[in-house]
């Protein structure tokens, strides 16, 4: 019986002991602590936008010209975007998170994410792609502890204090993955081997 009282008391201080725990405020000792070197981080989204953009915009040359205007049709594909539509419209939300990383307002002509309808040819889509490309590298730039404010990007799932110059790089760079996969797709359906498939 002795022993069944001192377990249920043992019990009983290891409970109270768990929940004083939980309830308490957490102290994290910060003295010892280095501040965030934004410098390392910088490198990195610089060095992945690198590679982002050495598979894309060859990908874009590598269509040509006269199939901008394809889109599939077969299966479940109604109604989406042809090759240089899909072009433009990676190239239209890399400028509206690049202008919110910035602290900027998005180029008028960039959002509703299809891009100016005056862009049409080849090169026009190209120069508009590389373009925003260097919008991104302009964020990226801007990373660091004396930059500008960031706004929340109008596309993004972020809100304005959820975001950050790197996040909304990140986004960026995810939804080019996502239409590089596309871009993929239809160069394949059209005879074109990817550059970045290339032996």
């Amino acid at each position: 019986m002795r022993k069944v009282k001192w377990i249920t008391i043992l019990v009983l201080w290891l409970t109270a002991g768990n929940l004083l725990a939980q309830a308490s405020p957490q102290v994290v000792d910060t003295k010892n602590v280095a501040p965030l070197d934004a410098q390392p981080e910088k490198r990195a989204l610089q060095a992945l936008l690198r590679i982002a953009e050495k598979e894309i915009v060859p990908a874009v040359e590598a269509m040509p010209a006269d199939k901008f205007g394809f889109a599939p049709t077969d299966g479940e594909f109604k109604g989406v975007r042809t090759f240089g539509q899909m072009v433009k419209h990676l190239s239209a939300t890399n400028y509206i998170p690049a202008a919110a990383a910035l602290g900027e307002q998005p180029p008028a002509d960039a959002g509703d994410e299809l891009g100016p309808e005056t862009v049409r040819t080849k090169a026009e889509i190209l120069n508009y792609l590389n373009g925003s490309f260097t919008q991104l590298y302009r964020a990226t730039e801007a990373i660091g502890p004396t930059a500008p404010s960031v706004n929340a990007s109008p596309i993004s799932p972020l809100k304005q204090d959820e975001v950050t110059r790197s996040a909304l790089i990140v986004e960026s760079l995810m939804h080019a993955y996502d239409h590089y996969g596309q871009m993929v797709e239809y160069l394949r359906m059209n005879g074109v081997v990817p550059p970045a498939s290339r032996p």
